[in-house]
C-alpha cells in the first residue's frame, strides 16, 4: 500500500497493518502495547500510528499504574457446573490466574459475555481490546474452539484434551484422577462403587472413564446401576443419593466428580443414618478449601489451580504463534482424609 494514499481522517487499523507489514492483530497487540510484541514492532507501529493520525492512544491501556498487558477471561455456558461466580473450584481457578497475571504485570478482566456458539465466541474475541483470552471451560464449544483457533486469535482454553484438538488447553489429568479415586476405594475393600457426577462435561467424562478403567483393573467389573446422575451442586447430589437409597441400590463407596458433588452426598448419606466412611466410603474431587473443614473432612482429588493459572498465562503471552502452543496436562493428586481412611 502507498503511504501518501491512506487518509488522515480516515485511517483503519487495517491500513497501520498493511503499512506495518504485519497482521491486525500484531498491530492491535502493539497499540496496547502488548508484551507479546517485541519493542522494535511497536515502535514501528506507533510511528505510522502517529503519522497517519491514527488514534492509538485511546487504545493503549488506561490502567492506574501502567499494567504491561491486559487479560480477558471468559466463561462460556457451563455444562454441569452452575457457571456462578461464588462456584468454589472457579473462585480457585480464578485466584490462581489473577496470581499469575499479577507476576507478569498484567490487568485482568472480568469480560460479561457467556459464549454458547462460534458467534458467541468470534464476538468475544473480536470486540476484546485485550492482549488474549483465557476461556474458563469448554462447554459444547470444543469444535467452535478448533474452528477459531485457525484464526490469528491468541486464547487459551480451561479445559479437557480431547481428540483431533487444534487448540491449546490447560487442564488436569482427569483420567488419573479418577482411576486414583476408585482404584483406593477397591483396596480398601469396597465392592459395590458408584460414580457420581454429570455424564455430559468432557472433564467429567473423563473422570468417569478413569473410574472404569480402576474397576476393571481390580476385578470388579463396571455395573451400569452404579453410574448415576447428578448436576454439579450440593442438592443435585443430595436427591440423587436420597433416590439410590430409597431403590435400594447396595453400595458401599462413591466417586463423586466434584467436592461439591461429595459434600452433597455426604450430607444424604448421614441424613439417612448412613455411617461414612464404616458404611459408605465417598471421595471427591477439586480439594477446594473448605473439603479439610467438613465434618466428616472430605478425601478429594487435589488439582494445582496456582500451577494452571501460570500455565495459562504463559501460554496466552509467550507463545509466538496463535491458539496458544501446545496443551499441557496438569497432575493429580489423592488426598485421603476422613471420609474414606486408610
Amino acid at each position: 500500500m502507498d503511504g501518501a494514499r491512506v487518509s488522515k481522517r480516515s485511517t483503519r487499523l487495517e491500513d497501520i497493518a498493511a503499512l506495518a507489514g504485519v497482521s491486525i492483530s500484531t498491530a492491535s497487540r502493539a497499540l496496547n502495547d502488548s508484551p507479546a510484541v517485541n519493542d522494535r514492532t511497536k515502535q514501528k507501529i506507533w510511528k505510522l500510528a502517529r503519522e497517519h493520525d491514527y488514534p492509538f492512544r485511546r487504545y493503549m491501556p488506561a490502567g492506574p499504574i501502567g499494567a504491561s498487558g491486559t487479560i480477558a477471561l471468559v466463561t462460556p455456558r457451563p455444562q454441569g457446573r452452575e457457571g456462578r461466580l461464588s462456584d468454589p473450584f472457579f473462585l480457585e481457578l480464578l485466584a490462581g490466574v489473577g496470581e499469575a497475571a499479577r507476576e507478569r504485570g498484567c490487568d485482568l478482566v472480568m469480560s460479561h459475555v457467556s459464549p454458547a456458539n462460534m458467534d458467541d465466541l468470534n464476538a468475544a474475541m473480536t470486540t476484546s481490546r485485550a492482549d488474549g483470552v483465557i476461556f474458563l471451560g469448554q462447554s459444547t464449544l470444543h469444535s467452535a474452539f478448533n474452528r477459531m483457533a485457525e484464526t490469528d486469535g491468541r486464547f487459551v482454553v480451561w479445559g479437557a484434551e480431547l481428540p483431533d484438538q487444534a487448540y491449546c488447553s490447560i487442564g488436569s489429568d482427569n483420567i488419573h484422577g479418577g482411576r486414583r479415586a476408585a482404584a483406593h476405594l477397591a483396596r480398601l475393600g469396597r465392592k459395590r462403587i458408584v460414580f457420581l457426577g454429570d455424564l455430559d462435561p468432557p472433564e467429567a467424562m473423563q473422570r468417569q472413564r478413569g473410574y472404569q478403567e480402576a474397576l476393571e483393573a481390580a476385578g470388579l467389573g463396571v455395573d451400569p446401576d452404579l453410574i448415576v446422575p447428578a448436576h454439579f451442586e450440593v442438592e443435585s447430589a443430595e436427591a440423587s443419593v436420597d433416590s439410590m437409597l430409597r431403590r435400594g441400590l447396595a453400595f458401599d463407596g462413591i466417586v463423586a466428580a466434584s467436592d461439591l458433588i461429595a459434600l452433597g452426598a455426604v450430607r444424604a448419606l448421614l441424613q439417612a443414618g448412613k455411617r461414612v466412611p464404616e458404611d459408605v466410603s465417598v471421595i471427591g474431587f477439586d480439594n477446594v478449601p473448605f473439603s479439610r473443614y467438613s465434618r466428616p473432612a472430605l478425601s478429594t482429588i487435589a488439582q494445582d489451580t496456582m500451577k494452571a493459572g501460570r500455565l495459562m498465562v504463559s501460554k496466552l503471552l509467550d507463545h509466538g504463534g496463535e491458539g496458544g502452543g501446545r496443551s499441557e496436562r496438569i497432575p493429580t493428586d489423592l488426598i485421603v482424609r476422613e471420609t474414606c481412611g486408610g
